[in-house]
């Protein structure tokens, strides 16, 4: 696994009243849904990289109110007239 070294100024993690460990954790899970949400990774794949299993990673799309459903307005469209 590579391994990244960022630089943060110390107010973030009292701003965001975190430990550097939990800003970590909570950095990739915000990537992994950003990601997810524009279409650029699968679900299981964005749980991977966010270190969550699939049913934790989504539940953490419904806190950063995020559909769990990777369909365009005319996917679904197109999936619903199939259905008539």
């Amino acid at each position: 696994m590579t391994q990244l070294t960022l630089e943060m100024p110390e107010e973030v993690f009292a701003t965001l009243h975190q430990t550097p460990n939990e800003f970590s954790l909570e950095m990739r899970i915000a990537a992994a849904v950003k990601w997810y949400e524009l279409g650029k990774l699968s679900q299981g794949r964005a749980a991977e990289i966010a270190g969550l299993t699939r049913a934790a990673f989504i539940d953490a799309l419904s806190r950063y109110q995020v559909c769990p459903f990777q369909y365009t307005k005319e996917e679904l469209i197109e999936e619903l007239r199939d259905v008539e």
